[in-house]
């Protein structure tokens, strides 16, 4: 469907696409809430679009993925692809979101900053470089970091790289200033070994020759997932992925002005915690729960990891200083905290193993969506999947600029009626998913040289999507397929459902 026009005026950056007053998010029907709550639950449902079947991809004529009928796309910027400076795209592509639209006569051009969630590999020669040092008794820097796309009309323009020196950049988020926050999921440490301290919240420019490689410590020092900013107040708020203890964050900038580089100049972290409830657990969530919240300051940010406390409840092991100084001031605790956004007022965190899995181990579960109501201060659990069906743990989230919310699933390929294949999943009004999109790689020797891709032969249908986004017109939804690599921009007949 072509939606509107965007300029670079009108347009709200973010993967949560336009808050406008005139959009309402359509998970906001709390009579609908209440009557799914007493029918049990969410459950999987057929989808608005109709059912799936293979797509060819307009680059490569490969059927790389199952969409619904009228459903387009076009691949671009696979691993080992050539970059327009000439090095090879890396791999492992992960969060994702467009910070940047303007007219370009008759078509919208768009920049995307797109996260890999590497380790210690071949290192991104970008222009904003954070730890360039190669550890003791390793044999390369750290690799992770971002690249930049362009993306115009119906086409794939350009890719190049745009921060480097970095471990593990997993997810982020977008920022009301047209920039990037790519977050690294690690804490470790690599002074002793002659490089830098892991685990902190980096900026990205639209202009990469801007990006500064700067780490933004007062945002914390943890296993970073992502993060989303709410444009009324720039308030950033973020989540953490460690199982053995995270929680939610928020950070208050010194510098509220809105502008690149603003969160460098520091700020304020804060933890969640539910009001008159010490340390609440929220790791095995019914639908519909809902907590009023609170936020606390933490005063050490960059405190090194530690034990978790003798008396902590669920067992032993090691936990981020943020959470630790949040434990032992009342702090909330979630399974895992994965994708965050924002959309009209409300921000979407993903516990991805909320729940209670096999044996009744809390925190093993399938996933939660939870949404906190910035001007009620409420966190209320919005989507819970018992079973695999419903979601086999959502990791990144969006929402349409239509209010519609997407989540792409980190875990075994489900089968179904079209097979085994990793999903990305619709969300909707009453809090049931449907299956929007199947991962459908799978790649022979003979289709490689006939496309001149430069990864392995292999099934990647367990492939997870990631860095769901759309652009702000609600035009195109973007998202990769984490291995072997692929960056996608699909488009349809969205006004047919709730995207």
């Amino acid at each position: 469907m072509r939606g509107p026009s965007v300029s670079r005026r009108t347009f709200l950056v973010g993967s949560a696409g336009l808050a406008t007053a005139t959009i309402v998010t359509v998970l906001a029907a709390l009579g609908s809430r209440r009557a799914l709550a007493s029918s049990g639950g969410s459950t999987s449902v057929p989808g608005p679009y109709g059912p799936l079947r293979p797509v060819a991809d307009l680059e490569t004529s490969l059927p790389l993925l199952l969409l619904p009928e009228g459903f387009e796309y076009r691949s671009y910027s696979w691993t080992g692809d050539p970059m327009s400076n000439g090095q090879p795209t890396p791999d492992l592509h992960d969060g994702m979101g467009v910070i940047f639209a303007e007219r370009c006569g008759a078509e919208n051009e768009l920049v995307l900053v797109r996260n890999h969630e590497c380790d210690l590999a071949g290192p991104i020669d970008a222009p904003g470089r954070y730890d360039t040092a190669i550890p003791s008794g390793k044999s390369h820097p750290p690799g992770g970091g971002t690249t930049n796309l362009v993306f115009r009309g119906r086409s794939w323009i350009s890719v190049e790289p745009s921060l480097g020196g970095t471990l593990v950049n997993c997810s982020g988020g977008v920022t009301p200033w047209g920039t990037w926050l790519s977050c690294e999921e690690t804490w470790i440490d690599y002074t002793a070994r002659g490089g830098r301290r892991h685990g902190y919240v980096f900026e990205v420019r639209r202009n990469p020759a801007e990006t500064t490689g700067k780490p933004i410590v007062a945002m914390g020092r943890m296993e970073h997932e992502a993060v989303a900013v709410d444009p009324d107040t720039n308030y950033a708020y973020l989540t953490e992925d460690e199982p053995s203890g995270c929680t939610l964050y928020r950070f208050i900038p010194n510098d509220r002005s809105g502008t690149p580089g603003s969160y460098e100049a520091g700020g304020r972290l804060q933890a969640a915690r539910v009001v008159g409830q010490e340390n609440a657990d929220l790791m095995t969530p019914s639908l519909s729960d809902v907590y009023q919240l609170e936020w606390v300051d933490l005063q050490d940010p960059d405190a090194e990891p530690g034990m978790l406390p003798a008396d902590y409840p669920g067992g032993s092991g090691k936990a981020s200083g943020p959470f630790l100084e949040a434990w032992s001031k009342g702090a909330l605790r979630i399974s895992r905290g994965e994708g965050i956004c924002y959309h009209a007022g409300k921000i979407y965190v993903v516990d991805t193993a909320a729940g209670k899995g096999a044996f009744g181990r809390r925190g093993h579960g399938e996933g939660t969506v939870w949404e906190y109501d910035l001007q009620a201060g409420t966190l209320r659990a919005i989507f819970v999947a018992d079973d695999q069906l419903t979601a086999d743990h959502p990791d990144n989230i969006t929402a349409s600029p239509r209010g519609g919310i997407v989540l792409c699933e980190d875990g075994t390929p489900v089968t179904d009626q079209y097979g085994p294949g990793v999903r990305l999943l619709g969300l909707t009004a009453e809090g049931n998913s449907y299956t929007l999109a199947k991962n459908n790689v799978q790649l022979s020797e003979e289709q490689l040289l006939a496309t001149g891709k430069r990864v392995k032969t292999g099934d990647y249908r367990d492939g997870e999507f990631s860095g769901a986004c759309f652009d702000p017109a609600g035009e195109v939804l973007f998202v990769n397929i984490q291995d072997p690599g692929i960056t996608f921009a699909i488009w349809g007949p969205w006004a047919k459902g709730n995207l």
